[in-house]
């Protein structure tokens, strides 16, 4: 007896991970199973309805498959939805552990599409003011770095501000607080700023990575130096706050900070408190970090550093308000 043809379903979503969540959710919830559904993207312009749900569902899903969806709903290949709503589909009707393994055909390619567009870019909501920001970035899985930190670390400060210091990662009292640059290194931060004229209210403080990157060490955490994948994951972030603040005058803090904004080739110790162009304002610079003035090995060290530091900073404040004047006509 010839098998009954399999009737499709056509199922018509935005490509972003919410649309595809949304109607998946129905879906399972109705008992769909993945071989009777076609996934259609929405072009430009065309109204595409949210699903109505009905009653809530039951299924739990394990958190790294919702982790890895939102990163696979930004891989270029049309077949993700399938995908995903495939192992979604045996995740809850086969095996919960299905993730766990990564010899199986489909877990394996969902694997090789996270690991290609792994990034905060799926989190972060375009043309966002600071505020929105801060609040999306707060769920932000774009690293593996956010698995141990204590939460994100986000920029402080308003989009009014003039000028903006971009740092590496936040340290521990800072995973802690959840504001970037509460330790010691934020304390040499605050008198040098103090000592040139400026104020916390006054600039935006950020940096390039989110999450505090360490090495534990008995009840320690030891500080380790985010990696080129690790920046450039979360380099969507440190694009869109800039985007939101548009600053007159851009400060890095450190080497890690000063390549990430002007390139691998950039020389921290040869090209600090030179004024070089970037893509948000011509005005940007780079100085030491303030921690660079704690790990100094005597008084002596820290005093020559810190002067370095308090120098730049100057150059800063000057070249802020050569801006305003010329703003000003």
């Amino acid at each position: 007896m010839t098998p009954a043809p399999v009737t499709t379903r056509q199922v018509r979503i935005e490509p972003r991970f919410e649309s595809w969540q949304s109607a998946a959710r129905e879906l399972l919830r109705e008992g769909v199973p993945p071989e009777t559904i076609e996934w259609l993207e929405a072009t430009g312009g065309e109204f595409c309805p949210a699903p109505v749900m009905g009653e809530p569902g039951v299924h739990r899903v394990p958190r790294r498959f919702v982790e890895i969806a939102r990163q696979v709903a930004g891989h270029p290949s049309a077949g993700r939805w399938a995908l995903l709503y495939r192992v979604l589909w045996r995740v809850v009707h086969e095996d919960h552990d299905l993730l766990r393994l990564e010899t199986d055909a489909d877990i394996s390619v969902l694997v090789a599409m996270e690991k290609a567009v792994r990034s905060a870019a799926p989190f972060v909501p375009p043309e966002a003011s600071l505020e929105e920001l801060r609040q999306a970035a707060r769920i932000c899985t774009g690293c593996d770095l956010h698995r141990a930190a204590t939460q994100t670390v986000f920029g402080q400060g308003t989009e009014a501000a003039r000028i903006a210091l971009v740092g590496e990662q936040p340290g521990d009292q800072e995973d802690v607080q959840g504001l970037p640059f509460v330790g010691p290194a934020g304390q040499v931060l605050d008198r040098a700023l103090g000592e040139v004229g400026l104020r916390r209210e006054e600039i935006y403080l950020t940096n390039v990575v989110k999450h505090f990157k360490f090495i534990p060490t008995g009840k320690r955490r030891l500080h380790a130096t985010p990696q080129e994948p690790e920046i450039l994951a979360c380099r969507p972030w440190l694009e869109a706050e800039l985007q939101a603040v548009r600053p007159e005058v851009l400060v890095c803090l450190g080497a890690t900070a000063s390549r990430a904004v002007f390139g691998p080739a950039f020389r921290l110790m040869k090209q600090r408190g030179l004024f070089l162009a970037t893509r948000w304002t011509a005005r940007s610079m780079a100085t030491l970090h303030p921690s660079a003035v704690l790990r100094a090995p005597d008084e002596e060290g820290q005093e020559r550093l810190y002067g370095l530091l308090k120098q730049d900073l100057t150059t800063a404040v000057a070249e802020l308000g050569r801006a305003g004047r010329s703003a000003g006509g």
